[in-house]
């Protein structure tokens, strides 16, 4: 127990600060498991959003973000790339 006027009023700050800390990490794990489960662009680009945000504060480290942000992003959905920039560029060159 925190004996002094000031070690008290601390406690009570870091107190405050991990119950906002534990409320962002719940709404977090429960948005990326939401995400995993439906698998929409919404719920994904959220997750990854209160993962940004997360790592912002310090919540979470900013590798635990970018490893959640990865393993979220290959729940994408795939999209065409038969029109890239790279086969625009190269018949181009054949023209030429």
């Amino acid at each position: 127990m925190p004996l002094t006027k000031t070690a008290k009023r601390a406690l009570r700050g870091s107190r405050r600060k991990e119950n906002v800390n534990n409320l962002m990490a719940k709404r977090l794990e429960l948005a990326v498991k939401a995400a995993q489960k439906i698998k929409t662009v919404e719920k994904i680009l959220k997750a990854v959003s209160l993962a940004d945000r997360a790592a912002k504060k310090k919540t979470i480290h900013k590798n635990k973000a970018a490893r959640i942000k990865s393993s979220l992003s290959k729940l994408l959905p795939k999209t065409k790339a038969g029109t890239s920039k790279k086969s625009k560029a190269s018949k181009r060159k054949l023209r030429s």
